[in-house]
């Protein structure tokens, strides 16, 4: 065989090990969604790629007998056709025997390094970059190589099998998705730019209403505007003006003892109506949702669903109200600045090493804000000020500081054993000593 013969045929296994090399990157990396999506909308070769990720052995069978026999081959071929060219040309400088033995060296180390590149890696990325594009393209050719090689995919397939059941491994990848690689894969849109930050913000919200405490999203008691049953009609008005909502919990004698809630347009149409403000009248004050501080804020928004309720109240396990949550605080929770916000900011960055946070903020938030991984006994508190309580044994007051991961947490504002502002710093990097 002559040397272009040779060449001709090495160049001719590179393009059989890319076909089977992009065939198999394709089908590995095709996304199951994107080929349902082509499936449904009539494209028959996604459905028949579908099926072979289900069942990918035989598929990757032929792959293997494919590239292996290429790669034994293209050896043979590779050796016998450089080997000359270099031993002739290395011994113009070399003695005989060392331009042969280097000779060797190099067309063992060109034919790899043709088929790597060429065989391998330029193949794969190119089947990375649109893989259910390759995958319905390759997917015809496949299917008649599997059938032509069947007898020899069939045996190689029930011993990888027996060996799988042996080892007690899966046969089959588990396609399940779950909310991980949601957030994996929006955090990957958002980086490459095919996903905006406060989109990609948003979806992260929504899983985390699983996870967030209605605690880390409530009212707390002592912002709570709320009515005596037996408060004057001035006294009512005063309240509205001054704390203009949309509804009221209305008490007995203190919140301990909730008698329900009023709504604020059930008002305005009596003051329409010409009507005194009694909230003891017939029908006014309705039956207030009540739940437990322990509920997640994915449970309560089902406890609002069923009870087609927007407003409830959040009591402890000692029967004492701690605040109240709203529908309006939940989608605060998932859209962000999208809807209306308080007056003020929870978190203001002073500077790029300097925040000042309100102590109820939402440890969540926190952590988002100066982006730390962890924080210690994460699950014994939902805001900032538990965060300082469980770090420091006791009530904080003010000039307390604790350090945690290079920033310190001190204490600016205290009123009433209530942590009102936290000034948060990054501390210089330490150096070596």
């Amino acid at each position: 065989m002559t040397l272009s013969q040779s060449l001709l045929l090495i160049l001719a296994l590179i393009a059989a090990s890319a076909f089977f090399s992009i065939a198999e990157i394709s089908l590995a990396a095709s996304r199951r969604l994107r080929l349902r999506q082509m499936a449904d909308a009539g494209d028959l070769r996604a459905a028949h790629v579908l099926r072979l990720q289900d069942q990918p052995g035989p598929y990757f069978t032929v792959v293997q007998i494919g590239l292996n026999a290429i790669a034994i081959v293209g050896g043979v071929v590779g050796e016998g056709a450089l080997s000359p060219f270099f031993n002739d040309l290395l011994a113009l400088w070399l003695p005989g025997e060392t331009a042969s033995k280097l000779g060797a060296v190099l067309s063992f180390v060109v034919v790899i390094a043709l088929f790597i590149v060429f065989a391998d890696l330029l193949p794969k990325r190119l089947g990375m970059n649109e893989p259910e594009q390759v995958a319905v393209r390759l997917v015809a050719p496949m299917q008649g190589l599997m059938s032509l090689f069947k007898p020899l995919v069939w045996l190689l397939s029930r011993i990888t099998d027996r060996l799988f059941s042996l080892l007690g491994l899966p046969a089959a990848r588990d396609e399940r998705v779950t909310p991980a690689d949601i957030l994996a894969m929006t955090e990957a849109s958002a980086r490459s730019g095919l996903l905006a930050e406060r989109e990609h913000q948003m979806i992260t919200n929504v899983f985390e209403l699983d996870s967030r405490s209605v605690t880390s999203a409530m009212t707390p008691r002592e912002r709570m505007a709320w009515f005596r049953v037996d408060d004057p009609e001035p006294v009512i008005r005063a309240r509205i003006l001054a704390q203009p909502f949309s509804s009221y919990p209305v008490c007995r004698d203190g919140l301990e003892q909730v008698l329900g809630y009023v709504d604020a347009k059930d008002l305005f149409q009596r003051v329409l109506n010409g009507l005194p403000l009694d909230l003891s009248s017939e029908g006014l004050l309705r039956k207030i949702l009540v739940v437990p501080d322990r509920l997640s804020l994915g449970e309560v928004l089902a406890l609002f669903r069923e009870a087609h309720e927007d407003f409830a109240v959040i009591v402890n396990e000692y029967s004492v109200v701690m605040g109240l949550v709203t529908l309006n605080d939940m989608m605060s929770t998932v859209m962000g600045d999208l809807v209306d916000q308080q007056d003020e900011d929870l978190i203001v960055q002073r500077d790029e090493n300097s925040w000042l946070i309100d102590g109820m903020t939402p440890i969540a938030d926190v952590q988002r804000a100066l982006e730390l991984d962890s924080l210690p006994h994460a699950d014994q508190y939902d805001t900032l000020a538990g965060f300082l309580m469980e770090m420091l044994r006791r009530i904080p007051k003010r000039t307390d500081a604790v350090s945690w991961e290079g920033f310190r947490f001190e204490v600016m504002d205290v009123d009433s054993y209530r942590i009102d502002q936290v000034m948060v710093t990054r501390l210089p990097p330490v150096g070596p000593a």
